[in-house]
């Protein structure tokens, strides 16, 4: 639908009927009506129902309700009429101007209003929320605004508040956002610090009930003093109770080591694969074999079955298929392999260089065993934590837990703590040994070591500033890969905690 040719502005009067006749064909046309007002959160029209239009003189009265609420607007006129979005001027109460739309979230060219009306209802919520939770507190500043520099998300609004000489940040998230929001406030405090001079340290952070496992683990590990608040889908907040983090860290899965040979056809199909070039087997979980070519998994043997295909995957009859799969998958996968742009190159780099990071721990920590490594130890099932990780034992018993990242991401390091702090909670109850992880080693309790590693130009430039909010109990360390990583894996940086990089002359 092509934009209205010179757009009315808010205030100029069009015949009622017309604007009624125009709502109704472009509702007519929607599979997912919904009617925004900024500031507000969008009154869902399903099947027609939840909106009535009628004509009152020069102007066409559009009414909208819902379980909890109701809304009354005077249209006057159309700004806007887009492709799955029609935007009414309206006269409010008092004769203010406004904007009411109406918007088809099935029409993907209606998403940046959509989006834009989801951030004004978040904005306004988290304004009620400071009020009822810091009252006799000022509000400076409450704004959504984007700031590249200073890795700023418009998607998470921010707000200081000041009462004396206390200061205040806070940070809100939907839940889209919500693993944003602990890095988001900390950046927050952080370029508010720079700002102005002050250090402050006080934050609080607001995300929808059920998100907050992630920001809470973390908390206890942070030099930051902060308050988590969650709300519901009616937008009421409350207070979360911090204290109760480790109790929604579930218990280890017992590890079984995956079969040998002998255990059948399917997992001898499992040892001759891994005789092919550029096919590793690796114990990706209890009981199971995962079959990668340079990390990205073509096979994996689960229950006495062997499943293979990039991506889809079906039943292996036969080691014949497998096995071509697998060898065309090492000539696609390669460094120097015939079509760089190839999805089967692209897909899964994290995946690549936990390859090649896994066959070279000594990178890392010469002091580190070359086996047992594991992966994903203790996640939940189906989260998709966007990192690859890797889990090794030193020589003297420490735990060291590797996050490994391929691309600048500003989430790195919260997302790295968040599973450091699962594996040290593990860790100091002596989880790892009754769990039958490191059979036969001695598995320290203290809190493991933990390592960044990524290529070294793809660390987040706020990566340092992230760092410089953990506690000292937190053993980290950057380590940067050369920018020829995939042929040969090679350090060139390797920095403690928030330190400043020194880079190696050679790259």
């Amino acid at each position: 639908m092509a934009p209205v040719a010179g757009l009315r502005k808010a205030g100029r009067a069009e015949p009622a009927a017309a604007l009624r006749a125009e709502a109704e064909r472009f509702l007519a046309a929607c599979r997912d009506p919904v009617l925004l007002e900024p500031g507000e959160a969008p009154f869902v029209l399903s099947a027609g129902h939840g909106i009535a239009f009628t004509e009152r003189g020069r102007f066409l009265l559009v009414e909208a309700w819902d379980e909890t609420r109701s809304l009354a607007r005077r249209v006057t006129g159309i700004e806007e009429k887009q492709r799955g979005r029609l935007v009414f001027s309206v006269e409010r109460f008092g004769g203010r101007e406004g904007r009411l739309t109406l918007a088809d979230r099935a029409e993907p060219a209606a998403a940046p209003a959509l989006d834009r009306g989801s951030r004004a209802v978040l904005l306004e919520r988290m304004r009620r929320w400071l009020a009822r939770q810091f009252p006799g507190w000022h509000l400076r500043e409450l704004s959504a605004g984007m700031d590249l520099e200073n890795t700023l998300s418009p998607a998470c609004p921010r707000a200081l508040l000041t009462l004396g000489q206390r200061r205040l940040a806070a940070v809100a998230a939907d839940a889209a956002h919500a693993p944003q929001v602990l890095a988001q406030g900390l950046l927050w405090l952080d370029y508010l610090r720079r700002r102005d001079g002050v250090d402050a340290r006080s934050l609080a952070l607001f995300l929808p009930r059920g998100t907050e496992t992630s920001p809470m683990l973390c908390l206890e590990w942070l030099d930051v003093e902060a308050a988590l608040y969650v709300y519901g889908d009616d937008g009421v907040e409350e207070r979360a109770e911090t204290a109760d983090a480790g109790n929604r860290i579930r218990e280890l899965a017992r590890w079984v080591e995956p079969p040998a040979p002998a255990a059948g056809e399917t997992a001898r199909w499992v040892h001759e694969l891994a005789l092919e070039e550029g096919v590793e087997t690796v114990a990706a979980a209890p009981g199971e074999w995962s079959l990668r070519v340079r990390g990205l998994e073509f096979a994996r043997w689960r229950r006495g079955g062997l499943l293979y295909g990039v991506p889809a995957r079906r039943r292996a009859n036969r080691i014949e298929p497998v096995r071509a799969l697998a060898r065309e998958l090492a000539l696609i996968r390669s460094a120097d392999g015939p079509d760089p742009r190839h999805p089967w190159r692209l897909a899964r780099p994290e995946a690549w260089l936990e390859s090649q990071l896994r066959a070279r721990l000594e990178l890392i920590d010469p002091l580190l065993l070359p086996a047992p490594v594991y992966t994903q130890v203790g996640m939940v099932e189906g989260q998709d934590r966007n990192v690859a990780d890797l889990m090794a034992l030193r020589r003297d018993g420490r735990l060291t837990v590797i996050e490994i990242k391929a691309a600048p991401d500003a989430n790195l390091p919260m997302q790295a703590l968040e599973y450091w702090a699962r594996m040290a909670h593990h860790a100091s109850r002596g989880e790892f040994a009754r769990s039958g992880y490191f059979r036969g080693l001695t598995v320290r309790s203290e809190p493991p070591r933990l390592v960044l590693a990524a290529p070294a130009l793809a660390f987040h430039p706020s990566t340092e500033t992230l760092l410089g909010y953990f506690r000292p109990a937190v053993e980290v360390e950057r380590v940067g890969l050369g920018v020829e990583w995939h042929q040969h894996a090679r350090v060139v940086l390797r920095v403690r905690g928030a330190a400043h990089p020194e880079w190696d002359g050679g790259e």
